[in-house]
């Protein structure tokens, strides 16, 4: 294999990671570039996976003409046009799923005269191992010949509940075919070839707040010769299943992706009822063979002593291995050809039209009203939970708002119907704030980042508050009011009682990482306020519930899927909950307010249902049984210590000393007041256990279920 293969990365979202895992794994490459237009992320991963640069543009990419190879690992809308940039510049060139999102695109990229040799596509899940030994069996023929072929999708899609609503995939109600569908043709093309006729039925319709229609099932029917091929597709609510049932005329065999098992049965010579026992023992025996050695991977590979352990990385590796070997061969693997590819969009294409629906890359356009009056205050993280509530609080009360987003497109409906100034910014982009807060008086913060490492927390988190609030100095506000977190409290003893000037944990830096980065906020703020006269308003909500809210809600417990989680401690103390409504009322109530200046204000419900009781509320409304039990903190604090302990052992960069501290906090056992802002505020959160149960867990269980 030629050993001088740079690489590079183009896009450094949550797919960059498999990649690069995967190329540490192969002989013959070398990391060497990560471009993105979030610098910091592409060099956050540059770091990590010891590449040698890092880019902003895919122009200076190729101007340093640094790297053979670049993996495409951008939106499906971009995939066409920077795959011919770089065939052009001699690049040899991998592409993610869909190869394009045109059928004009499909004919450029196919046409080009390096595309042959030069171009892979990855449909990564033919490389899934279970599924390679299915491949081998259909072609050993001992599965005969084939009759039906059923191909199940379902996996909750997220993006449908929370956003981002205006990312590809959901621009069109049928760019999900183009998205997600590959997998599935992908199989199916490799399984019994180009079908001849292909029918569908979408299904379960969903509005989004850009006006789009969203179908959460799409079931497809497609036949070639005497193969009939059953696809299903649901992006809604349930246990995650992906498989693959083949059957024969000489066998069944099956592909669970999930679990990563693969099970064959075929007929023998023994009498039917004695068969069935065979392949009954046959079946559970393989089965549990296939997770033993599973298992054993996964622990190998944490230990590092085995490159092979998740089944969706070895899958990539393996597709990328062929790929690579494909460049030194010059003949690229059908499976990874962009002729294959192609074929997986034409059938995209040809379901949209059938369904009336065809694809798009068009954004949607958000329709808002604007205010009367040129607005004074601007709301940040104003389309998060909690934020909504603030901002129909605010218009109801009169204000006029302005609401600063990083895209338009995932203003919430509620939001919609309102009278508000819409602008986009970004707390990451210093000169775009300025421009958005000139004029303000008052500026409400309530975003927050989404991201997972401390580098990630001290830049999107912590510095982009601290942007912000230099921001307001110089624009001259007269709030800047925040909002922290009760989790920077130590809240885990029972004798304990926490108000409003109790000092947040003087061991926050053994904290979790959400607790310590907010509480560092607060720190530089209020350093801000004692040095520069910043007119800091700060507020610490509870456990806020209420219409907006996933009823699955962390600070009663660990959750895993909608119907197991393990409870923080015995939670059968009342527990700090507060309504989203509740909480913006006191933030309403504080506007223009000078006594509020440098003041603290704990935003906690009256002490009136526990965890458990939470619970038993909740899987009444659901109508599901949960599997809801305590966990002592013990138990949860050594799991926690051998993970580390692990990571210790194989060197993991992301390693950090789990205390017993930071998960005994977890309990909320401490209680915790808000007298300031009822006496300063005139603050009456609900205080009706029924009021609350209503509100705060039946409104948004029904809402999930919708």
């Amino acid at each position: 294999m030629n050993l001088s293969w740079r690489v590079g990365l183009l896009g450094a979202g949550y797919i960059a990671e498999w990649h690069l895992k995967a190329l540490q794994r192969i002989k013959g490459v070398r990391i060497h570039s990560i471009c993105d237009m979030d610098f910091s992320r592409a060099t956050e991963l540059k770091n990590r996976f010891g590449a040698a640069q890092a880019f902003r543009s895919i122009d200076e990419l190729i101007s340093s003409q640094t790297c053979d190879v670049v993996h495409i690992l951008l939106p499906p809308d971009l995939h066409a046009s920077a795959a011919l940039r770089l065939l052009d510049t001699g690049h040899k060139v991998f592409l993610e799923k869909p190869v394009c999102v045109t059928l004009e695109e499909c004919e450029l990229l196919q046409n080009h005269p390096q595309a042959a040799t030069s171009l892979g596509v990855g449909h990564n899940f033919l490389y899934a191992d279970p599924y390679l030994l299915l491949r081998e069996d259909l072609r050993s023929g001992r599965l005969g010949q084939i009759l039906e072929i059923y191909i199940n999708w379902h996996k909750e899609l997220g993006q449908v509940r929370s956003g981002p609503f205006g990312i590809w995939m959901l621009r069109g109600p049928a760019n999900i075919l183009l998205e997600i569908g590959p997998h599935l043709f992908a199989h199916m093309l490799d399984l019994m070839g180009e079908p001849e006729e292909i029918t569908s039925v979408p299904s379960f319709e969903k509005e989004l707040p850009t006006g789009v229609r969203f179908f959460r099932r799409w079931t497809l029917i497609a036949r070639r010769g005497s193969t009939q091929a059953l696809l299903n597709l649901s992006f809604g609510r349930g246990l995650t299943e992906h498989k693959i049932h083949v059957r024969g005329t000489a066998g069944i065999a099956e592909v669970d992706f999930e679990a990563g098992t693969y099970h064959l049965a075929r007929l023998s010579s023994l009498p039917m009822d004695f068969d069935r026992y065979r392949l009954t023992r046959q079946y559970a025996k393989n089965l549990t063979k296939q997770g033993r050695s599973k298992l054993f991977r996964y622990l190998l590979s944490k230990a590092k002593l085995s490159g092979r352990g998740n089944d969706f990385g070895n899958s990539i590796q393996n597709a990328l291995r062929d790929f690579y070997q494909g460049l030194t061969d010059q003949r690229i693997d059908r499976r990874l050809s962009i002729s294959f590819a192609n074929q997986t969009i034409c059938i995209g294409h040809q379901i949209a039209l059938q369904a009336g629906y065809p694809i798009t890359s068009e954004r949607p356009v958000i329709h808002t009203i604007p205010p009367k009056n040129p607005p004074k205050i601007i709301v940040f993280g104003g389309t998060g939970f909690i934020g909504q509530a603030l901002v129909e609080k605010l218009v109801e009360a009169g204000h006029s708002i302005r609401v600063a987003i990083r895209d338009v497109t995932s203003l919430p409906k509620r939001l919609q119907k309102l009278p508000l100034d819409i602008v986009r910014a970004d707390l990451n982009k210093p000169e775009e704030l300025h421009k958005v807060c000139d004029g303000m008086e008052v500026i409400y913060h309530l975003a927050r980042a989404h991201v997972k490492t401390w580098p990630e927390y001290e830049q999107k988190e912590i510095q982009a508050t601290v942007n912000l609030a230099q921001i307001a100095l110089r624009v001259g506000v007269q709030q800047f009011i925040y909002t922290g977190t009760i989790d920077s409290y130590f809240a885990g003893k029972a004798s304990r009682s926490i108000n409003d000037n109790t000092p947040l944990d003087p061991k926050i830096h053994a904290r979790n990482l959400y607790a310590k980065a907010k509480a560092i906020s607060e720190q530089k703020l209020k350093h801000l306020q004692e040095s520069e006269k910043l007119p800091l308003v700060i507020f610490r909500p509870g456990i806020v519930l209420g219409s907006g809210g996933s009823p699955f809600h962390w600070g009663v417990g660990m959750w895993v899927g909608e119907s197991v989680v393990r409870t923080w401690g015995k939670a059968t103390h009342p527990m700090p909950f507060v309504l989203a409504n509740d909480v913006a009322d006191a933030m309403v109530k504080a506007l223009r307010n000078p006594q509020t200046i440098n003041k603290v204000f704990n935003l906690v419900g009256p002490p009136i249902l526990s965890g458990q009781e939470y619970l038993q509320e909740l899987s009444q409304v659901l109508h599901t049984q949960l599997d809801a039990k305590p966990r002592s903190i013990l138990s949860f604090y050594l799991a926690d210590l051998f993970k580390y302990a692990i990571k210790v052992l194989v060197r993991h960069s992301g390693r950090r000393l789990p205390r017993y501290r930071d998960w005994l906090s977890r309990t909320q056992l401490s209680p915790i007041h808000s007298d300031q802002a009822k006496s300063l505020l005139n603050w009456t959160p609900v205080s009706d256990r029924q009021l609350l149960i209503e509100e705060g867990i039946i409104k948004p269980a029904q809402e999930w279920l919708s």
